[in-house]
């Protein structure tokens, strides 16, 4: 097994789970955030998406299960011992996928409970007993309210993606399972951003925390080639159609505002031979799971999708992500974009900008602190009445004393 993992002070047993991953080096927050939890230290986290998170509080979760009961999950007490938050039905999926992996190893038993699935199968799981429970807010909320479930013997909790289950307005349903968790816990943040609601947030659940902030507020990956393309609203979808052309319409994820225009643009994709699916809040779990998996299995080539998919989800080999909008809140951008140029590999995003979301480029570009380079489809005829961004314009906020801000040209 890697010296390096071990050298993070993870038992023998947690080195072959680290192995039957297939990690071999830590990444930086791994580095920085497991020998805190191994410790014992609340943790609050940042870092940029496809930096390892979700190892990084799994590892030393399972190991100090694996110290304190042994190789074989405890008998006679019930679970679960272990809670984990997280603001979508995907991110709990892909969470739970990787817990299972390290359940197979340590001998504890992992469930999840998210939206969308009967509650008949997740109320019998739960009355069969687990040790750590991966779960979406709304769902749990409604089995404890049940009493099909008793986070009393919770140790370690952890939120995942924690600034999106604020700013979605998860924290009534977030807050109340929290205050049902023993006093005695240990806590995991994790987010891509520390927001401002997410410090005060942090300052009512953890005690002390340990901080570990890899990537700066607004940071994108360096792996990640950032275009703009600026477009009339009318050209959006002929301009996608060029670009897929242009680019290439493999392994591709293009994000859309809305369910409407999201089942719209896949629409208009299959109309023109691709093979595309589509998710969204809207689609029943089992057609959302699909169209995920088959993407990851290359059976699609352009999965569209709303910001369900701009969180956490770790698909490999995403070649580029189109965004049909300027995303809004910036934040909401950097995650977008995190989807490529995943663990180190190359990837680009090209935004599309129309000519009244001018303002949301300009946060975007104060927000992480550099410009995005235009890109024009080759051929492509354009409509006159593009906004074209101007070429002299800084990431600095700077205002006219008429309080007007520099930034376009027609």
């Amino acid at each position: 097994m890697s010296s390096a993992f071990s050298q993070l002070g993870l038992c023998p047993l947690l080195l072959d789970a680290v192995e039957k991953l297939g990690y071999t080096e830590p990444t930086p927050v791994q580095s920085q955030a497991i020998p805190l939890g191994l410790e014992g230290r609340d943790v609050l986290a940042a870092a940029q998406t496809g930096t390892g998170k979700t190892a990084a509080f799994l590892l030393p979760i399972f190991n100090n299960m694996v110290t304190f009961w042994g190789e074989k999950r405890p008998k006679g007490a019930k679970g679960p011992y272990v809670l984990i938050l997280s603001p979508t039905r995907e991110l709990a999926t892909q969470i739970a996928e990787c817990a299972q992996s390290i359940a197979e190893v340590t001998g504890f038993r992992v469930m999840s409970v998210i939206g969308g699935v009967k509650y008949e199968k997740q109320v019998k799981g739960l009355a069969a007993g687990c040790d750590v429970l991966i779960a979406t807010p709304g769902r749990l909320n409604d089995l404890v309210k049940q009493d099909a479930c008793s986070l009393k013997n919770v140790r370690y909790l952890v939120l995942d993606e924690v600034d999106r289950m604020v700013d979605l307005g998860f924290w009534p349903s977030v807050n109340s399972l929290c205050r049902q968790v023993t006093a005695k816990h240990q806590t995991f943040l994790f987010s891509a951003t520390i927001t401002p609601s997410v410090e005060v947030k942090s300052d009512l659940l953890m005690n002390d925390p340990a901080r570990v902030e890899v990537a700066l507020k607004g940071q994108t990956a360096d792996t990640v080639e950032e275009y703009l393309c600026p477009v009339s609203f009318r050209q959006k979808m002929s301009l996608l159609t060029a670009l897929l052309k242009d680019q290439g319409p493999e392994r591709v994820l293009v994000f859309a505002p809305t369910k409407m225009e999201t089942d719209s643009c896949a629409r208009r994709l299959e109309n023109e031979g691709l093979k595309v699916d589509s998710i969204h809040a809207g689609k029943p779990q089992g057609k959302r799971d699909k169209a995920l998996r088959d993407f990851r299995k290359g059976k699609i080539d352009v999965l569209v999708a709303t910001d369900v998919l701009a969180r956490g989800i770790d698909i490999s080999d995403v070649r580029y992500v189109v965004n049909l909008t300027v995303p809004n809140p910036p934040e909401d951008y950097v995650h977008r974009i995190g989807r490529t140029g995943r663990a180190g590999e190359a990837g680009r995003a090209y935004t599309f900008m129309s000519p009244d979301q001018l303002l949301q480029l300009r946060e975007i570009e104060y927000f992480s602190g550099h410009l995005l380079e235009i890109y024009d489809v080759p051929g492509f005829e354009y409509d006159q009445d593009r906004l074209l961004p101007n070429p002299t314009r800084t990431a600095k906020r700077v205002v006219r004393r008429t309080g007007r801000r520099l930034g376009f040209r027609r």
